[in-house]
């Protein structure tokens, strides 16, 4: 007796998954649609497509809210585990045309971004091949992009809890009390940290690297920062209290500029500088590519020399 096995093939394009993939991300046709440069209609078709050539539906929605289905769920689990696949085969090959050659994705915090680009300048001329793609979000963003591992590296002021991850310091990252010239407590000699109870606080957003540390060191001494404003740049903080509008706790890296013209002052609060240290990060069980592993070589060898020379 003759079996016959019917193999009912997916035809799927790689085309449809990064559709698939942006849409599931945002949750948004709209956004997923802006994300790849594509039109509306052109997301939700190729989305149609995808459904009609699985069977199944990938998004339902309610409301004005789009989610994904349980297949969609177990789509997007293969798509990212396809997408990295590509990616360390793209990485494959470019290491195969030898050293310093191929693609980076660095993603940092928004505080890292203030003296990153001096290290990639110097990065980049020792390795012209690499082509280095620079993301900057606040810290939670660049946890999700290392949890989604859609990113090589990482660099930032925490390690994370949480993620299996695998990360190593590279330069201190002093975080510090700032105030306008002009402030009562601008060259006292010794501030007490229970001084700043009466102080008012211009903050970062929650999900910060510096918010999140600042919190640790009230919560230490049983203080409630008493917060008026919370902004999501540094640059808005350094302009608010600036202007007089209260107190900030930043990174040092992020006001040099500020201290030496003298448009802030840094307080000498007790417990302050409050020390903590810049990781380059990744997932434990990311293959780095060799452009990958010559960045991170280059930021644990010679960064502090390079950011201590400016």
């Amino acid at each position: 007796m003759l079996f016959i096995e019917r193999v009912t093939m997916l035809h799927l394009t790689l085309r449809q998954l990064k559709v698939f993939e942006a849409a599931a991300t945002q949750l948004n046709f709209t956004l997923a649609a802006k994300q790849l440069y594509l039109s509306q209609p052109a997301v939700s078709m190729q989305i149609k497509q995808l459904e009609e050539n699985i069977g199944l539906p990938l998004f339902e929605q309610m409301g004005k809210k789009i989610f994904l289905t349980e297949a969609g769920r177990e789509l997007f689990n293969y798509s990212r585990n396809i997408t990295q696949l590509l990616a360390e085969m793209e990485a494959v090959f470019e290491e195969m045309k030898g050293p310093g050659q191929g693609k980076l994705t660095l993603s940092v915090v928004n505080t890292a971004n203030y003296f990153t680009p001096q290290l990639l300048a110097k990065f980049c001329q020792r390795y012209p091949g690499i082509n280095v793609n620079l993301q900057v979000a606040n810290r939670d963003a660049v946890l999700k992009q290392l949890d989604d591992n859609s990113t090589d590296l990482a660099i930032m002021g925490q390690p994370p809890d949480g993620i299996d991850v695998n990360a190593e310091s590279f330069l201190d990252n002093p975080l510090v009390v700032i105030a306008a010239p002009g402030h009562p407590l601008a060259g006292q000699k010794r501030v007490k940290f229970a001084r700043l109870a009466t102080e008012n606080f211009l903050s970062r957003e929650p999900g910060s690297g510096t918010r999140g540390a600042m919190e640790r060191i009230f919560a230490e001494h049983n203080i409630q920062p008493h917060i008026i404003m919370e902004m999501e740049t540094n640059e808005a903080i350094k302009q608010a209290v600036q202007a007089g509008m209260g107190l900030g706790i930043l990174s040092l890296h992020s006001i040099e500029l500020e201290l030496e013209t003298g448009r802030l002052a840094m307080l000498n609060v007790e417990h302050f500088p409050l020390l903590r240290h810049w990781y380059v990060a990744h997932r434990s069980n990311k293959r780095l590519s060799g452009a990958a592993l010559a960045f991170k070589d280059f930021m644990l060898n010679e960064a502090a020399n390079i950011k201590n020379a400016r």
